[in-house]
């Protein structure tokens, strides 16, 4: 294949491309072209892998039709509709590849002709589900390896880049590209279907795809870089799985939970941060400005999922997320009931430590702040979370509120230090000069 215009290798073109992903739609190419990337990369991807059987050229094609639109759309303009010309450049670049690959001279046009047929510039809805499902049930087909799964539905399903899918995974960057490298190959090799399985396979199936939708879920309710805290695009692609799923699966409560848990999440979207884009916390937040809509949804599915064995760990956490919906103010949350749901999870999850710094926060919260930072404490000498910036972050928070400013004061420094996204960077720094600020005034009136 050529490299596209103005780019010197494909490698390159992926390279521009996730450059641009921090940026936002706008009016220039760029700008455009980077949010085109992040909200429907996986809808051009998946009915290319459908049609060329391959992950990497799929993904090639793909790359290549967003380098072209960069180069092009400088000189002539956005189009009206960039999805299509996408689409459309694309599908050029699949039928090329499917004439390539084919080893039958007399077959290629026919081949060509079933590949311009089956991917469409305006594909319905239910085309563009059904090839969502098909992309992440491959992606998580039981041959692989569980943490290459999602490693592989965390690249693929939502375009996430290396450093987005190893942060979201607690990896180092190196370690998941060769987990991805390695699932694409095992792929090719074993010749996996593109399809969902059957109904009598989709349960022995549904916990990795589930976690794997909650990892896309994650990453766009607090992204790892950029200058948002929200991306939409991705928390919404979750939440529109997650209801495939439910309806897919009618007596397997977990899909329910989960699509439960993200709607309490997400309900709380538009008051997670202020007019200026700054992050504003839970116990801040405007709670007249949650989505009532989301709320009254989601309420009555978790208390379905609580009473309908077995009960799902994401059940559970959809109850604790309930909680906090149901309280008319921070002062009204019910932290004791919180702490003990925290307590059901941890003997489920053997000991996640994200589980655990939620549970010693929601202890420090019912008033037992010392036994609260003691746990953080804890988790902070097993090492269990290396450059997770919550972590000190949730530390300095504790320590302020026991007036131990110096101390809060070093903990921010050190969330500072990990903390990769631009809203949160100017959170922490905003708290880091309060507690600086409070050492100076205690200083002056020594």
């Amino acid at each position: 294949m050529a490299p596209p215009t103005n780019c010197v290798t494909a490698g390159h073109s992926r390279q521009l491309v996730r450059a641009l992903c921090s940026g936002f739609m706008g009016e220039t190419p760029q700008e455009a072209v980077a949010q085109l990337y992040r909200n429907h990369y996986s809808e051009l991807v998946a009915p290319l892998i459908r049609i060329l059987g391959s992950f990497d050229l799929a993904e090639e094609v793909v790359q290549d039709a967003f380098a072209q639109a960069i180069a092009t759309w400088q000189s002539q303009g956005i189009p009206p509709s960039p999805i299509a010309w996408l689409r459309r450049t694309a599908r050029n670049r699949a039928i090329d590849q499917y004439r390539r690959q084919s080893s039958w001279q007399s077959k290629r046009e026919e081949l060509a002709r079933d590949a311009a047929e089956s991917f469409s510039e305006s594909p319905t809805n239910q085309e563009v589900h059904d090839d969502a499902l098909r992309l992440i049930f491959t992606c998580c087909h039981p041959s692989l390896a569980p943490a290459a799964q999602i490693a592989l539905t965390l690249r693929t399903v939502c375009g996430f880049t290396t450093d987005e899918a190893a942060r979201a995974m607690l990896l180092q960057p190196t370690t998941l590209q060769q987990r991805i490298v390695r699932a694409k190959r095992k792929i090719d090799v074993a010749k996996i279907p593109f399809l969902v399985p059957d109904l009598d396979v989709l349960p022995s199936r549904l916990g990795t795809v589930l976690k794997a939708i909650y990892l896309v879920f994650t990453e766009g309710y607090g992204a790892t870089q950029g200058d948002a805290l929200i991306r939409q695009e991705l928390c919404e692609e979750a939440i529109r799985l997650a209801r495939l799923l439910a309806t897919l699966l009618p007596n397997q409560s977990s899909p329910r939970a989960i699509l439960a848990l993200m709607l309490l999440h997400h309900s709380r979207r538009n008051a997670r941060t202020d007019a200026d884009g700054d992050l504003i916390t839970l116990e801040h937040q405007d709670r007249s400005t949650w989505d009532t809509a989301l709320i009254t949804e989601a309420l009555p599915i978790v208390e379905q999922c609580l009473v309908t064995p077995p009960v799902s760990h994401y059940a559970i956490e959809a109850a604790i997320a309930a909680l906090h919906a149901s309280a008319p103010t921070a002062g009204d949350t019910d932290w004791p009931q919180i702490t003990a749901l925290y307590g059901f999870l941890l003997e489920r999850a053997g000991g996640n430590p994200v589980i655990e710094l939620n549970a010693a926060v929601a202890l420090a919260m019912t008033g037992r702040l010392q036994e609260g930072l003691d746990r953080l404490d804890t988790l902070e000498s097993s090492h269990a979370l290396p450059n997770y910036h919550l972590l000190p972050a949730a530390r300095g928070d504790l320590l302020a509120r026991l007036e131990r400013w110096q101390e809060a004061k070093v903990a921010f420094a050190a969330a500072l230090e990990t903390v990769t996204n631009d809203v949160e960077t100017r959170y922490l720094e905003r708290r880091h000069r309060e507690v600086s600020q409070n050492i100076t005034t205690i200083e002056e009136t020594l």
